[in-house]
């Protein structure tokens, strides 16, 4: 594939394919594993032992977390392995590895609410076909956006996952065609990346409480 402004595809894949494996599969264990712990009743074995309550959502969030590092250096050795390289140095490196991760981290709690919302399993189950796919492939994470109708590019600009591919595309030095977009958005990917993270947070987090509280509760 010939990038606009020229550059190596690997280069310009490797990112997306990274945020596209945390998007779509890293928050799923929460959502998923949360709602088969309210439907079998082991909540309401936890509330009977003397542990904080938070400590549920907590363990789940972290462990999705570990499952995303696990993620990165999988993806981050193949991409080694084909010809990928980060071009700006190690501290560079880690931080577009940070920003990656923070945001799987913010899906993580926004897999948790679903989780606590769905009556059952497989409406859990569901939430990664019905949104995260979506906000996966309507993205620049495989495909630079200058080629789509305007109204699907304008969508795919203002994409989380877009900002989060650009953010790693930018503090790895790889090919970023969407620099080119006049959003501002794409203009200043590492800013709206890390904003859509801390936004995720800032709702879910308290939403996942009042949730838990009131399943629980019940």
């Amino acid at each position: 594939m010939v990038l606009p402004g020229g550059g190596s595809y690997v280069n310009f894949a490797v990112g997306g394919l990274l945020i596209m494996n945390l998007a779509t599969s890293a928050p799923m264990g929460t959502a998923v594993g949360l709602g088969s712990d309210i439907s079998t009743g082991i909540i309401d074995r936890f509330r009977t032992l003397p542990m904080w309550s938070p400590a549920v959502l907590i363990g789940r969030s972290l462990t999705d977390l570990l499952t995303a590092v696990l993620c990165t250096l999988i993806v981050a050795g193949a991409g080694l392995v084909v010809g990928w390289r980060p071009a700006l140095g190690p501290g560079h490196a880690l931080a577009g590895f940070g920003v990656a991760l923070l945001f799987a981290y913010a899906l993580s709690w926004l897999a948790g609410c679903v989780g606590l919302w769905a009556r059952g399993v497989e409406t859990a189950q569901s939430f990664g076909f019905l949104l995260l796919f979506p906000l996966s492939f309507i993205s620049n994470a495989l495909v630079p956006t200058r080629g789509m109708p305007d109204w699907l590019r304008t969508i795919a600009d203002w994409n989380p996952v877009s900002a989060v591919t650009a953010a790693c595309r930018v503090l790895w030095g790889n090919p970023n065609p969407s620099a080119a977009s006049p959003a501002w958005s794409m203009q200043h990917p590492i800013w709206t990346a890390v904003a859509w993270s801390i936004a995720i947070l800032a709702v879910c987090l308290p939403l996942a409480s009042v949730l838990y509280r009131r399943r629980t509760t019940d």
